[in-house]
């Protein structure tokens, strides 16, 4: 059995589609890769078949070819075997990683600047330092002296600081 030319150069496309899909498989989203893929193999159908039913039969082929590499790609990427960038390899954990109201203590009894209307959630500032602030369910205007009362999870709780004339009153 002799090939042609055009044989040869189908089964090298073929080759490529197959490596470009199993890429398309570990790289997230469907891309180039899929698409030159498809391409290739499609291509390499036409370069190869003689008559149509080689081509259906060599179709047939390709898709039982392409499940078998999915289920090991599929299975590879499960047992850690290749690293996925879509998969997370580091542990994130609690202490380490996140704020507690532990963590934001030293904020108490400081005293700022509303930098926007607190309705109730809006911006401070404390010795130049932009925080997300929450009122204590008042209206508080842009501009207000405002200090830090009250730590609740993670939220700066503040209030309005009374003036003198407000204290008298």
């Amino acid at each position: 059995m002799e090939m042609d030319i055009g044989t040869i150069i189908g089964i090298i496309v073929l080759i490529v589609g197959f490596i470009l899909m199993a890429v398309e498989l570990v790289v997230p989203g469907f891309g180039l890769p899929g698409i030159a893929g498809i391409i290739c193999l499609l291509a390499g159908v036409f370069l190869t078949a003689k008559t149509v039913e080689e081509g259906i039969f060599i179709s047939i082929i390709i898709i039982v070819i392409l499940g078998i590499l999915m289920t090991v790609v599929l299975g590879l990427l499960s047992h850690r075997k290749l690293n996925s960038p879509i998969i997370l390899d580091c542990e994130v954990t609690g202490g380490e990683s996140f704020l507690n109201s532990a963590d934001l203590n030293y904020l108490l009894n400081r005293e700022g600047i509303a930098l926007t209307d607190l309705r109730p959630v809006g911006k401070g500032e404390f010795d130049g330092i932009g925080l997300d602030v929450y009122s204590d369910g008042a209206y508080i205007e842009k501009g207000t002296a405002i200090v830090i009362y009250k730590i609740m999870g993670n939220r700066l709780v503040v209030k309005k600081i009374k003036t003198k004339k407000e204290k008298e009153c």
